[in-house]
């Protein structure tokens, strides 16, 4: 009899245990899936460890039931890698390695997604790629690992990645090649399997289970040169990793949203280091962290400050919509009816859908609320319905008021729906087409072929939201109107300068990649905000210098790190209560701690999501302190009971307090 060590996938401090398993029945269970009995019902858990020594104690030790795999599926670096995630997110390492194996219930012969073929060629680069390049391996060769592309939205940094990854490959080595969003990175994905078809692995979500699993096994054993693929590509096993890209690195995307909630770029960072690998990011507009890193040094930044070839940054104009009528202003509607003329793309962006943002009684004010959440509904004209954008709530559109009944209802604000409505009536003839989420949800090839009408010209307008605005190129488009710039920017967020910023500068940069007559209409009544001026101005240094002094001064991230614990409960009386507990346990820690400030626990901004009461506490740490917050931390996962009616989250670095 043998035994091994079981990780499982269960929210305690401690989630691996000892089981024994017949070693005539199951030969070699070390990195594999296998079935125990665990608390009387049946569990999947990770082998990371076998042993002939029987474990002190006088317990019972069940047998493992099943192993489920024929092949290993984790390796010693994916468990090394869920102990450090444990101990910075602050989840079990079960609950951490759940996240890294796809939940197939067996092995499968599907095909992998690759292609056959060869390397295509490359070409030429241009002087500041090139310079670009020589100082990369000058750095490379005093043994720096961390640097950063820093360069405008045109400038080549795709070639740049690709050049080096090429590199990499001739030498034996594999590549991760990190973007934001793999079903809006099409462009992106053939230009890579055009390089390297024959050993490219794109890691996505429309495989199943059983099918990322054999992706995996290829990427294990050395089959896969390259791997494309979004935030959990991360955990990609590689036999051989010698390079980590990571597009568009200022993307929120890569943040987790669900526990436990990691961020894709720090455990980039942890691989680097694991395999002395060089970790390359990419942006037009970095991440306040990076940026901070890139000024002291501590990332190596490579910079390119020009377009290729005939692209030249576009022409900005901010339109002030105080006191406009409609949602397309006179300068932006001529703007539209020029490029028209001309038979040139139109790119129109709004970060928000559906048709009206509410539906409010005109007699007695009440707001359409969703039943689960403390927000408004969204009314959807062409559904006929009123959604809620946070928990999924659905209904048919009322005629009534639920409070007053009277029947003198109102809808207001405007979304892309509102918007497509607006813009087929100014111009019947253009081809109009609208990508947000509801339509990628609904058909994510229909987005494949709407970016590819447009891309070849056969679409006159493309009105969308975030969607559009990173990541891809149109040639023949050479206008972008941003239709209200304003809504980000009065949310109760610190990084809500910075967030506004960096969208306006991805959508701006859609225009002028190719040609030098791109032209940008922004809207908004904020034309003196310092994001919308730095856009205009196209000065983003001025920006990040003022928008640092001012989170240098105020004591926030980057010259700080946060740690949001949130507490969630059906009833709001035992969340509170819980939120204030935890808040009296941990300040017994913290009071004579300097460097670390707790703030009362307090409702969340959003206060009810999905029939859960909402509250929080938030921890900020100056880094210095950081890891005595941690240590605090593992103090309270191992010794505080938790109310059994309340879900309590720890959130690392926390990018939204919603």
């Amino acid at each position: 009899m043998r035994y091994a060590l079981v990780t499982l996938a269960v929210p305690l401090y401690s989630s691996t245990f000892t089981y024994s398993f017949d070693e005539a029945l199951f030969p070699s269970p070390l990195y594999k899936r296998v079935t125990v009995d665990f608390n009387h019902r049946k569990m999947t858990g990770f082998v990371i460890e076998v042993s002939d020594e029987k474990p002190e104690g006088d317990y019972e030790i069940k047998s493992i039931l099943k192993v489920i795999d024929k092949q290993d599926v984790i390796n010693e670096e994916l468990i090394r890698l869920s102990r450090d995630m444990s101990y910075l997110y602050k989840n079990s390492m079960g609950q951490c390695l759940s996240l890294m194996v796809p939940n197939a219930k067996r092995d499968t012969d599907a095909a992998p997604f690759f292609e056959e073929g060869g390397f295509s060629p490359i070409e030429a680069l241009s002087p500041d790629q090139e310079r670009v390049l020589r100082e990369y391996h000058g750095k490379r060769e005093e043994g720096k690992t961390l640097f950063y592309l820093y360069g405008v939205t045109g400038s080549g940094k795709s070639e740049v990645y690709l050049r080096i990854a090429e590199e990499v490959i001739r030498e034996g080595g594999q590549v991760l090649y990190m973007v934001p969003e793999i079903t809006l990175s099409e462009q992106l994905s053939k230009s890579v399997k055009n390089r390297f078809k024959s050993r490219v692995q794109i890691l996505h979500s429309s495989l199943t289970p059983a099918q990322r699993l054999k992706s995996a096994r290829l990427v294990k054993n050395g089959d896969v040169d390259i791997v494309i693929g979004a935030r959990s590509a991360i955990f990609a096993p590689f036999k051989n990793l010698k390079l980590i890209i990571m597009d568009e690195e200022h993307e929120s995307s890569y943040k987790a949203s669900n526990a436990p909630r990691y961020h894709a770029r720090q455990l980039a960072q942890l691989r680097s280091r694991y395999n002395d690998a060089p970790l390359i990011m990419g942006s037009a507009t970095p991440s306040f962290e990076c940026y901070k890193l890139m000024k002291e040094g501590r990332i190596e930044t490579l910079i390119l400050p020009r377009r290729i070839g005939k692209g030249a940054f576009p022409h900005i104009r901010i339109v002030n919509t105080l006191g406009q009528r409609g949602n397309i202003s006179s300068i932006l509607n001529d703007e539209i009816k020029s490029e028209l003329e001309k038979k040139n793309g139109v790119i129109l962006f709004l970060n928000r859908r559906g048709y009206s943002t509410a539906v409010t009684c005109n007699s007695c004010g009440e707001v359409v609320r969703c039943p689960n959440c403390s927000i408004s509904l969204t009314y959807h004209k062409r559904s006929r319905s009123l959604k809620c954008h946070s928990c999924g709530f659905s209904q048919s559109m009322i005629e009534t008021c639920p409070t007053c009944h009277s029947h003198d209802l109102l809808s207001t604000g405007f979304g892309t729906e509102k918007i497509e409505e607006e813009l087929r009536c100014l111009y019947p003839f253009a081809c109009i087409k609208r990508l947000d989420g509801d339509i990628a949800q609904n058909d994510r090839e229909y987005v494949s072929t709407i970016l590819g009408e447009f891309e070849r010209g056969e679409i006159d307008i493309l009105l969308g939201t975030q969607m559009i605005a990173k990541g891809l190129n149109f040639p023949k488009a050479t206008l972008v109107g941003v239709v209200n710039a304003d809504m980000g920017l009065f949310l109760p967020d610190f990084r809500a300068n910075e967030r506004t910023f960096e969208l306006l500068q991805q959508v701006s940069g859609r225009v002028g990649r190719y040609r030098d007559d791109g032209r940008v209409v922004i809207q908004t009544s904020q034309v003196d905000n310092p994001a919308i001026r730095a856009v205009e101005l196209n000065d983003p240094e001025e920006f990040y210098r003022s928008e640092m002094e001012i989170r240098r001064k105020l004591g926030y991230p980057p010259y700080s790190r946060m740690i949001n614990i949130r507490i969630r409960s059906r009833r709001e009386e035992r969340a509170r209560a819980e939120a204030e507990a935890i808040e009296e346990f941990l300040s017994s820690y913290f009071e004579s701690e300097g460097g670390i400030e707790m703030y009362p626990a307090t409702s969340a901004l959003i206060e009810m999501i999905n029939n859960y009461y909402r509250y929080h506490v938030l921890i900020i740490a100056k880094d210095d302190a950081f890891p005595y917050a941690l240590k605090v931390l593992e103090v309270f996962r191992s010794s505080y009971r938790t109310d059994s009616l309340c879900q309590v989250e720890i959130d690392t670095d926390p990018i939204d307090m919603f």
